[in-house]
Parts: structure tokens; sequence; C-alpha cells
């Protein structure tokens, strides 16, 4: 039986607890605790997974409310777009500074003075078809005189900004680019001035220099000088009489405009298209380029191809009907950009010139209905001038045009005008491979990245345009021996991507063979490339030589003949072509 425990001396008895305290629990063993059971200490790898889930966790729900705001502002644009059609959205985005579709008072405050009037009288749209609907006003200075039969009208900025992913250094995610580099590029997302009143007057540089000037004959606004501009400038000079507008014009885009480019062609050349009793239609074509940069920064250029339109006034230049000024956008690349660098030669500091090309979807200028008188009020101390309310409610006759040329025409002319090597007739691809197969000749074909018979053909190309193509010698050879066309590296990427095999088969051929920024081609009309040479090679023997457009011309010409003696046994037999 289990006895009693024998009573012996007591064990020592712990002092009270003191008051509020619980009593401290029983010691437990020290054994150590099995792996997953409760209680066991937390180690650093569970801290790190549990912070990995919160994290993930935290991630999806950013996400999934970003996207929700992302949705939220498609939604609001998408209405917007519908109430205040094109023009009014575009209007509204360029006060939309921060893009979040609401203009707060500090994003309205730099246009405020501009714009008058209320917004609910332009319904719509706000292109003013057919009374014109003015809402700018503008101060008068004291010191001129006033002459209130000076006509007034409106022009009004689109502009949506280059599209990065179309530029080649996006492909690597601009690796070796600095993101301050491309600061201003990122940050032009709206023009600089939305809405801007100009007078009728100011326009007579586009008149025609004389009265018997046939129709599609180009006369220069700006001439094309050959000189050297630097490419370490950021802000531009002070511009001539005649430039003057032009870069009033352009800076509603960006206020750092240069009127003349660095490299040319340069300048503003205009034709006449149509001839009334009493007005001018006239075509014109602008090269201009914009710094993007301030310092501390290094410049960063930005060059359209061209800036070109029409516009539509009076033999006096008192009355404009129609202004329209944009950047062509139909084809995947449209503007050339460049930078400055600091790099490395040697080991030692050097600055460097990098360059890219990208697509700019919308570029223009129009004007909000003709020209019209203008009236004179005061606010306070301060005069202020504006298109009269009765001028707006003018209906204006049609225009009877006794002799008119078309636009394209007009196009061709100016640029002939700005390069002389188009002197040559340069088809699309498909068109010269079949006007080739029909007089049994050699195809010389130009594929590049950029166009080539606009100012976003950058390096080699200019190189090749601009030394060789255009020479006189060149010409005739070309003329006499060859179908000549030229194409984009995309345009050939899209055709072979199409479901025609004659046409996908001919791609291939040649992009079989490019190797270089701008490469040369001279093919059979079966597509066979019997003969090649990269621009770079041409620019590199004139870097060389001292007499420099005479060797890259001898040069050219050597491969041309070399072209046509390898391929003559091929031309003199029937061939069996892709068409």
């Amino acid at each position: 039986m289990d006895l009693a425990e024998s009573p012996g001396p007591s064990a020592p008895r712990l002092p009270p607890p003191p008051p509020g305290r619980p009593p401290r629990p029983p010691r437990r063993s020290r054994r150590p605790l099995r792996r997953g059971l409760p209680g066991r200490p937390r180690r650093p790898q569970d801290l790190a997974l549990l912070a990995a889930v919160l994290g993930a966790l935290l991630a999806v729900a950013t996400r999934s409310f970003v996207g929700f705001r992302e949705f939220q502002a498609e939604a609001l644009r998408e209405a917007a777009q519908k109430f205040l059609g094109e023009d009014g959205f575009s209007l509204f985005s360029s006060l939309d500074r921060d893009r979040d579709m609401y203009i707060n008072p500090e994003e309205f405050k730099r246009d405020a003075k501009r714009l008058i009037g209320t917004w609910e009288s332009l319904g719509s749209s706000l292109r003013p078809n057919p009374h014109p609907i003015y809402i700018l006003e503008e101060e008068v200075s004291q010191n001129s005189p006033l002459d209130l039969s000076e006509e007034k009208f409106s022009i009004m900025a689109r502009f949506q900004p280059l599209l990065p992913k179309t530029m080649y250094k996006s492909k690597d995610g601009f690796l070796h680019v600095s993101h301050l580099t491309l600061s201003g590029l990122r940050n032009w997302t709206v023009p600089d001035v939305v809405l801007h009143l100009f007078s009728a007057q100011k326009f007579f540089i586009f008149l025609p220099p004389k009265e018997d000037l046939k129709l599609g004959e180009p006369w220069w606004i700006i001439p094309n000088e050959v000189k050297h501009l630097p490419s370490t400038r950021f802000y531009p000079p002070r511009s001539k009489r005649k430039e003057d507008l032009i870069f009033k014009l352009l800076s509603m885009f960006h206020p750092r405009l240069f009127v003349k480019t660095r490299f040319g062609p340069r300048g503003t050349v205009a034709c006449l298209m149509a001839i009334s009793d009493l007005y001018y239609t006239v075509a014109f074509r602008i090269h201009a380029e914009f710094q993007l940069n301030e310092p501390p920064l290094f410049p960063f250029w930005f060059s359209p191809g061209q800036f070109t339109g029409h516009i539509i006034l009076s033999k006096d230049s008192s009355h404009v009907r129609d202004f329209k000024l944009f950047v062509p956008n139909h084809k995947p690349l449209n503007v050339e950009m460049d930078w400055l660098y600091q790099g490395e030669e040697n080991g030692n500091p050097k600055t460097k010139m990098n360059m890219d090309i990208g697509y700019l979807p919308q570029m223009e200028l129009e004007s909000w209905g003709p020209s019209g008188s203008t009236e004179i009020h005061k606010k306070g101390k301060i005069t202020y001038r504006r298109p009269s309310e009765q001028s707006s409610q003018f209906v204006f006759e049609d225009i009877v045009w006794q002799k008119e040329i078309s636009w394209e025409k007009a196009v061709q002319r100016l640029k002939v005008a700005m390069y002389p090597f188009l002197k040559v007739t340069y088809l699309p691809l498909i068109k010269a491979f079949e006007r080739a197969r029909i007089e049994k000749k050699l195809v010389h074909s130009i594929v590049l990245w950029g166009s080539l018979d606009d100012q976003s053909c950058f390096g080699p190309g200019k190189c090749l345009r601009d030394k060789v193509l255009g020479n006189p010698f060149i010409l005739m050879l070309l003329r006499k021996n060859f179908i000549s066309s030229w194409s984009q590296v995309h345009e050939l990427i899209e055709i072979q991507n199409q479901d025609n095999k004659s046409h996908k088969k001919l791609a291939e051929l040649l992009l079989e063979k490019y190797s270089d920024h701008v490469m040369i081609l001279l093919c059979l009309p079966n597509g066979t490339v019997v003969h090649h040479i990269s621009a770079n090679e041409l620019c590199q023997v004139s870097k060389e030589s001292s007499g420099k457009q005479l060797n890259s011309v001898t040069m050219y010409e050597q491969f041309l003949q070399k072209g046509l003696s390898q391929a003559q046994p091929f031309l003199q037999r029937k061939l069996g072509g892709f068409f």
C-alpha cells in the first residue's frame, strides 16, 4: 500500500507575489522542442518567408488599385473624347499636364490669360463650321498705332508625343542611355501654346515673289544656306524678318525651336497650287528642329522629317481663308533624334554623339476659320484687341480657281527643290520590280531605317543622299540604266509578314543582304541581289580623302558599273519574275 511521505525538513517557501501580479508559472523542462511544434522560436528563414508573402499580397493589391485607376482614367478619356470632340479633347489634354483627367488651378493658370468666353457655347466640336468661334484676345501696346482694318485669326496646335517603343534603343530598354538624357523628351507631352492669335498680314511671306510664277515652280522663303551649325547649342538665335513668323508658328509646340537645322537641306520652300482672281493657294515645306534639354544636361535634338502644309490667302495677304501645317505621319518612322553624352577615348573623357529614330503620331497647326476684322475693348487700364462678333457671322463665298495642280504634284516639286537626287524617280518597292521586269533593267534599291527624302534620314543616309546621289553624272547613270527605289526596314518586315508569297520572297531577299544602317542593293527583276555596298563605306572614303565628293562619287560609279556587268548575262535572257 502507498504510505504517506515521511515528514522531514520543510522546503524553503517563496515570498508571496506582489499585489496584482499573477503567480509565476512552473518552470518547464529544458528539453529541445521538436521541429514544427507550436512554441518554437522564429528563424530568419521564416521571417523572410512571411515578409515575402506580405509583400506579394501588397503588390497584388497595389496592382489592382493601379489597374482600377487606369481603367477609370481610360473611361474618363473615352467619355471626354465623345463629349468634346477631337479638337476639344486636344485642347483639354494640353491643359491637363499631369494627365489625370482633371485640370487644377495650377495647370489652368498658365493659359488662363489666353482663354476667354464660355465652353458651353462650343457644343460637341470646337471646329468652327461654318461660322468661326474666337476665344482669343491680345493685349495692345500703348506705343503702337491701332489699325482696326487689320484682320486676325486663331491657330490651334495639336500634339501627341513621340512613342518611345518605336525607338530602336527601346529594344534593349535604353541600355547605356541616361534617364536624364531622355528627360526633355519624356516631359514633352503637350504643346507649349495651344491657341494663338495671328495677324493675317504677317503671312505675306507666303506670297509668290513675282506675279507670273508658274504653278509648281518653287521659291525659297528661307534660303538653304550651306554652313556649319554646331550641335552644342541650347537656345535659338534671334530670328530674322521672314524667319519670325515660322519661329512663332512652330514654337507653339516647344519654345526652343531652331528655324535653321544643323544639317542640310535647310530652310523653307513653297510653290503655287492654285490661282483665282483674288486668292492664291500655296503649298510649303519647312525643315526645322527642336532642342529639348537645358543646362546642365547635354543637348538633345529632335528633328521631325519635315513640316508641310498649305495656306489660302488673298493676293495682298490682308485676308487668310485657311491654314494648315503638319508633320506627315504615314511612314512608320518620322523623327530623327541625336544627343551628346560624355564618353571615353583612349582613357580620356570625350563628348560623343548618339542617335535614334522614332514615330511621332501627331504634330499639326490649323486655323479656326478665316481671318476677320477686330474690335478694341478695355479691362481697367489695359487695352485688348479681339476678333469682332460681326466677323464671325460673315459667310464667305466659294473661291473659283482659274488654274490649279494636285497636292501630290506640289509635294513632289517641293521634294525635288530640297533634294536634287529626286530628279530620278524613286518608285515604291513592288512597282519598281514590276517596271524592271518590263524594261529589263536592274533595280537600284536603297534600304534604310529612316526616310531618304526627309530629315529623319541620319548619318550614312545623309552622306549618301547629299554627296553622291545628287551628283549629275550619277543621276544620268541611274536614269539610263536602273529603276530606283528606297524602302524603310519596317516596310520590308511588314511585306515579309504578308500573305502574298511573291512579295514576301522579295522582301526576304533584300533583308538577307541588310547588314548595316544603310545598304544599296543592285537586284535583278526577280529579286536576286547581284551586288551590294554599305553607305558607311562611301562615307569612310569621303572622310579619308582630300577630294571628298570626287572619290565617293567615283566609288559609287564603279559600284554601279560592276553591278551592270555582273547582271548583263541574266538581263539578256528571259528571267522568271515574281509578278
